[in-house]
């Protein structure tokens, strides 16, 4: 079983973990969170987010971040190896939950459900009147009806 480490600008990475949890409860020990603060150093980071990964006590881990080139980024990129833990960046919430469906396969796999969760989860949604409801073309009243 793949462990899953969220690295985001705070509070980007403890809000996914929560959704995640509403839909998956008992993922709590699979799916850890690293909300990354203003003004922190990225050692700092870097130094939960190990802490963070070895709690996880999982053989391979997917590691997620929001903006790639950002400091969230930058300290998970140091974190992985490319083997044991591969990083994706621009987590959104469908790549997160389709992760964490399918954390059982392989991190390879893993990686490959996670960027297709991600882009099939962008749709744009047309906007169109209400199935089954005709659109009115006159109205209740007379407009020169003035009741009172």
């Amino acid at each position: 079983m793949n462990g899953i480490l969220i690295v985001a600008h705070a509070p980007l990475a403890s809000a996914l973990r929560a959704c995640v949890l509403h839909v998956f409860p008992d993922s709590a020990s699979a799916v850890s969170a690293l909300d990354v603060m203003p003004n922190a150093p990225p050692e700092e980071s870097l130094a939960q987010a190990r802490i963070l990964m070895r709690q996880l006590d999982t053989p391979q881990t997917l590691v997620l971040t929001d903006v790639f080139g950002a400091t969230p980024c930058n300290v998970a990129h140091k974190l992985v190896d490319g083997v044991r833990s591969k990083l994706i960046a621009g987590v959104n919430l469908p790549m997160l939950l389709r992760t964490v469906s399918y954390r059982h396969e392989s991190l390879d796999a893993l990686v490959s459900r996670a960027m297709v969760g991600a882009t099939q989860g962008v749709i744009q949604v047309a906007v169109t009147a209400p199935q089954n409801q005709a659109r009115r073309t006159t109205h209740d009243q007379d407009h020169r009806d003035h009741q009172q």
